[in-house]
Parts: structure tokens; sequence; C-alpha cells
């Protein structure tokens, strides 16, 4: 049920800071962010899967650290960041 080798490859394409970046905290959202996306269309159908919430819930709160460190960061990187993924309203 995770990403796609494909889907994770065009995510480091858009996402990544220079040519050999494959980690960073961008590209790192990135990826949770599809992944969040992904679970929380699975959890509309199937709504007494506590498992998977709970996973849903350990993305979101990592997501959420690796957001308030690129934040600290610079707010520039943060604010473009979310822009581009649409988030956080």
């Amino acid at each position: 049920m995770g990403l796609t080798q494909q889907r994770k490859q065009e995510l480091i394409g858009e996402y990544q800071i220079h040519e050999t970046d494959t980690g960073s905290a961008e590209v790192q959202v990135a990826m949770l962010t599809a992944r969040i996306n992904q679970l929380s269309s699975h959890l509309e159908n199937n709504s007494n899967d506590h498992a998977s919430r709970r996973g849903l819930l350990k993305m979101i709160g990592q997501r959420k650290r690796l957001l308030s460190y690129i934040l600290k960061q610079d707010r520039g990187r943060y604010q473009a960041l979310i822009g581009r993924l649409g988030i956080r309203g």
C-alpha cells in the first residue's frame, strides 16, 4: 500500500534541492504527504481500520516535526514547500 518506486522517483525529482539529493527534509515531507493522502483515502472506505489510523497519526507527527525543522532553518523554504504541497490551508 506504500508508494511505488516510480512515484518516489517523481517526488524526489520534484522536491530535491540539488542533483544528488534523495533524503533532504523537503523530499521526506513530500513523500510523507503523498503517503498521508493515500492512507486518508483508504480510511474513508475502511473506517474501522484502527492500525492504519495509528500509522497515519504517526506519519502526521513525523511530517509536523520535519516541517518544524524546516521552519527553524529557513522561513522562505518552509512557505514555498507548504505552498507547493498544498498543506496548511
